[in-house]
């Protein structure tokens, strides 16, 4: 029987999609953090529960030789599941976990090796690729800025503003924006008290452009000296194009607040994806790795298989980017979102890059209604094909039963969560579809 504080050896059979080893002692699955897979080590329980286990590697007794040194030497934060695997095994492990998830949804299903964008020298693109960061602010009991992120399972900061990665830029905006609190003592916010002034660092850059947009989150409506940090930041960066304060007085978990005040510059960055500039700001979803997708498009727009005569419907269209890189091959786009700001955005979008076959409507894309409204009226909604891109919680029975009621010849489907994906990819072949390759 396995008890909470005791030490037990374990041979390592998987790791899960969080970095956690999994092993099994007497038919209880142990979750063990600071492993590898094939290794075997000497583990501290930490939690027990009714059919699972938490425990922490204490000693590697025996390595795997997967096992690499990590890029990073930040040591608490929780923002990297595999740092210390090499990027081969890491690859095998995601897309066995993709095929893992198709499994347990009873679907065969035949998944492709993993693409990944590769530098000008042919490496694999594995650091610096992040275009956006949101850097939690806090204070020691010293009175030290604390700029990183936050450890594993905690709301305790951890100091890694050179994060490698992000871009590095970010890490030397982050050093003047330090330079700046301290001068001015200005005060961290402290979730205990709810007290003190800075919140957040949130930095976005345009892969592309190099633009790069800085909003700090902060607990009030001012900032001391406000004209001190635009001329220090500009004179220092350059590359920033905008300055915003963006005022959260709430006690919650959510980052941004809804009110933002530009402070100097444009309150957005625009940057060129698949063909296609975008206008983004600070509170718009845009794709953290750009590389990757600039891919991901690129394979949704070759299984679209559009010749110039389809009307293509883009679900969960956010700022309307994937319908806008197809709609040079398509006779009409359609882009359906719930958000009201990211459809206008959409619109926007288009405009800017003079797209003229391209609508955008506000709606419940996950909402069969929503479509029958559409359908009755000026939109004409008759799609050849279908592109979902779904949140994390994926599709809904109803949508899904409704295209295929409209007999939609077409659907591709983008994830961010597989096993959502495989759920909804058994729903459609219930529902009379045939299913391609997942890559």
């Amino acid at each position: 029987m396995v008890v909470k504080n005791q030490v037990l050896e374990l041979d390592i059979c998987d790791l899960n999609n969080l970095g956690f080893g999994v092993a099994h002692v007497d038919g209880l699955t142990l979750f063990v953090s600071g492993c590898l897979d094939g290794e075997r080590v000497r583990a501290l329980v930490l939690t027990v529960k009714k059919t699972y286990a938490v425990a922490k590697t204490l000693e590697v007794l025996k390595s795997s030789p997967h096992r690499i040194t990590p890029l990073c030497r930040v040591k608490g934060c929780g923002g990297c599941a595999y740092q210390t695997i090499s990027y081969e095994h890491e690859r095998d492990i995601k897309r066995e976990y993709v095929r893992t998830a198709f499994r347990k949804a009873g679907v065969n299903a035949q998944v492709e090796e993993v693409v990944t964008p590769k530098m000008a020298d042919g490496e694999w693109l594995t650091c610096h690729y992040r275009n956006k960061a949101q850097y939690p602010v806090s204070q020691d009991g010293k009175g030290n800025y604390i700029i990183g992120f936050y450890g594993a399972k905690s709301h305790h900061v951890v100091e890694a503003a050179d994060c490698p990665l992000q871009p590095k830029e970010f890490g030397e905006i982050v050093l003047t924006l330090r330079g700046y609190f301290e001068t001015y003592r200005i005060p961290a916010y402290n979730e205990l008290t709810g007290k003190g002034l800075i919140r957040h660092i949130y930095l976005r850059r345009g892969t592309v452009s190099g633009e790069v947009l800085l909003t700090l989150v902060v607990n009030g409506e001012r900032l001391p000296h406000e004209d001190t940090l635009v001329e220090t930041i500009r004179r220092a960066h350059p590359q920033v194009v905008g300055i915003l304060l963006n005022s959260n007085r709430d006690n919650t978990n959510v980052i941004c607040g809804d009110v933002y005040r530009t402070l100097w510059g444009k309150n957005e960055i625009v940057d060129t994806l698949a063909g296609v500039q975008l206008k983004i700001a600070p509170h718009a979803f845009y794709q953290v790795n750009h590389a990757a997708t600039e891919l991901l498009y690129a394979k949704a727009k070759e299984l679209a298989c559009l010749t110039g005569e389809e009307q293509l419907l883009d679900l969960y269209c956010g700022c309307g980017s994937i319908g806008l890189s197809m709609a040079d091959m398509a006779r009409e786009v359609i882009g359906i979102e719930i958000e009201p700001s990211a459809v206008e955005c959409a619109k926007e979008n288009a405009a800017l890059n003079g797209i003229e076959n391209a609508r955008f409507w506000c709606g419940d894309a996950s909402d069969a209604r929503t479509l029958f409204f559409c359908a009755v009226t000026d939109l004409s909604l008759s799609p050849d094909v279908v592109v979902l891109d779904p949140p994390r919680k994926g599709s809904t029975p109803e949508l899904l039963a409704y295209l295929a009621e409209l007999n939609i010849p077409r659907i591709v489907y983008i994830s961010c969560n597989p096993d959502t994906l495989a759920r909804d990819v058994a729903c459609l072949l219930k529902l009379g579809y045939e299913m391609s390759s997942v890559t």
